[in-house]
C-alpha cells in the first residue's frame, strides 16, 4: 500500500461503525527499576515508579477502532468491582466509544497486571474467573450485542476464553452479520474453530493455528498446510494467521493463500498487537476496502503497536509516519523534529528505557567523537543527539565553519549504531531540545563542569543526572582542519 492509498483508506474508515464483542479486560502495567536482588529469595526487587491501566481484550480492540477514526460499540461482561468502574470510566471518556457492558454480580473483572523494568516484563499476574457467564448475564449480553451490532459494518468477536463468548453469543453475532451484511471476524484462543460457524474470517496467531490443527507453522509451506487444515475443520470463509515478524498469511476458501511479509520493527511490547490488527482489519473491511488492502492495513497498524509500551492504541498520523519511514534509508529514519523527539522519548520512557541526550557540532566526525558517543550510549538505553544547524555552528566557530553542511553531519551521526535519534537545532544552545527530550541522562565532555552544562538544572529537577564523558586526547575537528590546511 503506497502513501496515497493509505491516506485514502484512512479517510474512508473515519466514522465507520464497528461492533466489538467478547471478553473485556483491564490491562495494568506497573513500571519500575531493578537495581538489586531480594535478600529473601533469588528474585529481582522492583522499585515502583509509575502505574497505568487501560482497556484490554475486546476493550482494546474498541480502543483501537476509536483511535483509528471509527466508532466502536463495545459489548461484553465485567464484574461488580473497582476494576469495572475503571473500565466504565475509560469508555465514558472516549467520545468514539459506546459501552454496552453487562455487570455480573459476584464475578471479578478480568485484570492482567504486568510488572516491567528496562523494557522487559518480569511477571504477569492475572485476576479472573474463566467460568462461562450465568444465564441472566448471558441474556443481558445478547441484548447488548443486538444494540452494539445495529448498523455496524463489521462485527469483531474477541474470544479469550474468559467466559463471555458462549455459543448463544456466537450465534447472535452470526445472525446479526447475516441480517445486515456486516463482516464477522473472530479472534480466537480456542482450539476448535468450528464453533464459530460460517464466520467471514477467523484470525489466530501462529501458535494458536498450530494448536488448532496440530500442524507446525514455522515456514510458509507449513503455514499453508495448516491453513488448509483449518478450513477443512471449520466452516469459516477465510483464515488469517498473524505471524509476528514473518507478517500475515490469508487463506480464502476456494481461492488459495496469500502471504503478506512483515517489516523489521523495533519491538517494545507485543501486548495487544493482535487486538490492534483485528481493529484495523475490521475497520478497513467495514469501509469496503479489499481484503488485500485490509490485511496490509492491519499489518501496518500492528507493526506500529509493537513499537509502543503496554496495550497501546495506534493513531492515523503514526501509520502515515511509519509508511514514510519504511521507504527511507535507515539513517534518514533516525532524523527527528523537536515534536518527534518528544513523542519518541516518551515512548521509550513508557517502555521502561533510560533516555540519554548529548549535543554538538560534529563537523568532521573523528575517533574522539565515536568514543564519546559510545560512552554516552553506555549510560542510557536510547541516545538522542542534538546537532547544531549551520547558522549556529558559524555563530560558535566563526566563518568557514561548518566544513560539512547540516544534512551531511546529521546523516553521518544517524548512521552510527550508538545513536538512536538525531535532532537538529538552530538556537545557540540546545536548551529547547533538552526540554523536548526530557532526558534521564544529559551528557557532555569532561572539558565541562556539571554546572557549566546547558540544561543541567532542568535535568536534575526532574530526577535526571548529568554525566561527563572522557575526551580522547589528540582528536578534534580544529586539529583535523589544521592538518588538512597544512597539507594543502
Amino acid at each position: 500500500m503506497d502513501l496515497a492509498s493509505l491516506q485514502s483508506l484512512l479517510s474512508s474508515v473515519a466514522g465507520a461503525r464497528v461492533a466489538c464483542v467478547g471478553d473485556v479486560m483491564l490491562d495494568r502495567f506497573v513500571y519500575g527499576e531493578v537495581t538489586r536482588t531480594s535478600p529473601e529469595a533469588p528474585i529481582p526487587v522492583l522499585a515502583r515508579t509509575r502505574e497505568i491501566a487501560m482497556l484490554g481484550g475486546a476493550g482494546n480492540v474498541a480502543r483501537n477502532v476509536a483511535s483509528l477514526g471509527g466508532t466502536a460499540a463495545l459489548a461484553g461482561v465485567i464484574g461488580d468491582d473497582a476494576a469495572a468502574n475503571e473500565a466504565l470510566a475509560m469508555i465514558g471518556a472516549d467520545a468514539r466509544m459506546e459501552g454496552h457492558l453487562v455487570a455480573e454480580r459476584g464475578r471479578p473483572t478480568t485484570v492482567k497486571t504486568r510488572y516491567v523494568a528496562a523494557g522487559q516484563q518480569l511477571l504477569r499476574v492475572d485476576a479472573e474467573d474463566v467460568r462461562q457467564v450465568g444465564k441472566d448475564a448471558e441474556t443481558k449480553l445478547l441484548n447488548a450485542v443486538r444494540h452494539a451490532t445495529a448498523d455496524a459494518g463489521a462485527i469483531l468477536l474477541s474470544d479469550y476464553g474468559k467466559g463471555a463468548v458462549t455459543q448463544a453469543v456466537i450465534e447472535a453475532c452470526l445472525a446479526a452479520a447475516k441480517a445486515s451484511g456486516a463482516v464477522l471476524i473472530v479472534d480466537s484462543k480456542a482450539r476448535n474453530f468450528a464453533r464459530y460457524g460460517a464466520a467471514d474470517i477467523v484470525k489466530p496467531n501462529a501458535a494458536e493455528l498450530a494448536a488448532a490443527t496440530e500442524l507446525p507453522t514455522e515456514t510458509d509451506e507449513q503455514v499453508e498446510a495448516a491453513l488448509a487444515r483449518a478450513l477443512d475443520l471449520s466452516r469459516a470463509k477465510a483464515v488469517l494467521v498473524t505471524r509476528a515478524a514473518m507478517g500475515m498469511s490469508l487463506a480464502v476458501r476456494g481461492v488459495g493463500v496469500l502471504h503478506f511479509p512483515g517489516r523489521p520493527r523495533e519491538v517494545f511490547d507485543v501486548s495487544g498487537a493482535g487486538d490492534t490488527a483485528l481493529a484495523a482489519l475490521g475497520l478497513a473491511l467495514a469501509a469496503k476496502a479489499s481484503p488485500k488492502d485490509a490485511v496490509t492495513f492491519a499489518l501496518l497498524a500492528s507493526g506500529v503497536a509493537v513499537g509502543k509500551a503496554g496495550t497501546a492504541v495506534v493513531l492515523p498520523s503514526e501509520l502515515i509516519e511509519a509508511e514514510i519511514a519504511a521507504h527511507m534509508a535507515p539513517a534518514e529514519a533516525k532524523l527527528a523534529t523537536p515534536a518527534q523527539v518528544t513523542a519518541k522519548a516518551q515512548a521509550w520512557r513508557e517502555a521502561g528505557l533510560k533516555v540519554g541526550f548529548t549535543n554538538g557540532c560534529f563537523d568532521i566526525l573523528h575517533k574522539g567523537h565515536v568514543a564519546y558517543l559510545a560512552q554516552s550510549r553506555a549510560w542510557c538505553d536510547r541516545l538522542i543527539v542534538g546537532v547544531n544547524s549551520d547558522r549556529s555552528v558559524r555563530a560558535l566557530k566563526g566563518d568557514g565553519r561548518p566544513v560539512n553542511d547540516l544534512e551531511s553531519r546529521a546523516l553521518v551521526l544517524a548512521g552510527l549504531a550508538h545513536v538512536d535519534l538525531v535532532a537538529p537545532f538552530d538556537e545557540d544552545t540546545p536548551l529547547e531540545l533538552i526540554k523536548a527530550a526530557r532526558p534521564d541522562v544529559l551528557v557532555k565532555g569532561a572539558d565541562y563542569t556539571v554546572e557549566g552544562v546547558v540544561g543541567h538544572e532542568l535535568v536534575q529537577s526532574w530526577g535526571g543526572e548529568v554525566k561527563l564523558a572522557p575526551i580522547v586526547e589528540g582528536y578534534s575537528t580544529s586539529a583535523a582542519i589544521a592538518r588538512i590546511t597544512e597539507k594543502a
